[in-house]
């Protein structure tokens, strides 16, 4: 365990000198603070919280960027120490790979933790002093999902970033497929659900598998757990009208988060373990 604590801090101090940490904070603050600012305006005199608003707001555009932030962060992880000559110097020390491996993933995901804390914590203070009601009057729970949610998707991208970087001998190769895995689960994936379920085939599919479908995606998971588990969230996304068959439990979307996290990370430790160096 002192071993795997080593490579944690190791990762972190690594991100720290290449700028990342301050720059994973200063796009989710700015990012943050944008939306809260915006997303407070049409809150007016209905009984919605203007922090649930602003939760609505994080988790439509979070989606885009929190994906696209890990898989810069990780691509990187292996195959770039590779090229650098420093992962052949961390593999002399009497270290398992499988330690090596985790400790990455476990220092970029402090790293990335600590920017979505700082730049939503800072969002809902703002909020939170910019209001007229009471702290404990603010929907708190649902801050605490996007966070919580947040979080794990970051997890998913950074162990997708890993084993990326882990099979690939070239960084460059493995910046265009971050960039590749990025716009497959994050952009063409919901444009080809759209046009699939636009074209005369969407005939044939039942409810049920296309709701499965979807919630497969992280991404989507991401977004419906934020969006459609709670009363106001549900209401202002525009997801309250969803059919009973339709929705899905927050926890099965939680464990398809889980799910996701946990096979990334298996394949990573099982690739690097087989990596010729």
């Amino acid at each position: 365990m002192a071993n795997l604590l080593t490579l944690v801090a190791k990762e972190i101090r690594d991100s720290y000198r290449n700028r990342w940490v301050a720059t994973a904070i200063l796009i989710m603050t700015a990012l943050a603070l944008v939306l809260s600012f915006i997303g407070s305006a049409p809150v007016g005199s209905t009984s919605i919280s203007p922090l649930t608003v602003t939760v609505v707001s994080l988790s439509s555009l979070s989606v885009f960027f929190i994906p696209l932030i890990a898989l810069l962060l990780s691509y990187n992880s292996i195959v770039g120490e590779e090229e650098r000559g420093t992962l052949m110097l961390l593999l002399t020390y009497p270290v398992s790979r499988i330690w090596i491996a985790l400790g990455k993933f476990i220092g970029q995901l402090a790293v990335l933790s600590l920017a979505i804390l700082i730049g939503y914590g800072v969002a809902a203070l703002t909020v939170v002093w910019a209001g007229d009601l009471a702290f404990g009057q603010y929907d708190w729970g649902v801050f605490g999902k996007l966070i919580l949610s947040s979080v794990m998707l970051g997890a998913v991208f950074l162990g997708i970033g890993i084993f990326m970087s882990s099979v690939l001998k070239e960084s460059a190769t493995a910046a265009a497929w971050a960039i590749g895995i990025w716009l497959v689960f994050v952009v063409l994936f919901d444009l080809g659900l759209l046009g699939l379920l636009s074209s005369p085939a969407a005939n044939y599919l039942p409810d049920m598998v296309v709701k499965w479908v979807m919630i497969a995606n992280p991404a989507d998971a991401y977004r419906m757990f934020n969006l459609a588990t709670s009363e106001d969230t549900a209401l202002l996304s525009g997801m309250a009208g969803l059919r009973a068959d339709q929705t899905v439990t927050a926890e099965v979307m939680l464990s398809v988060l889980m799910a996701w996290i946990a096979l990334p990370v298996l394949a990573f430790c099982w690739s690097f373990q087989r990596r010729k160096v």
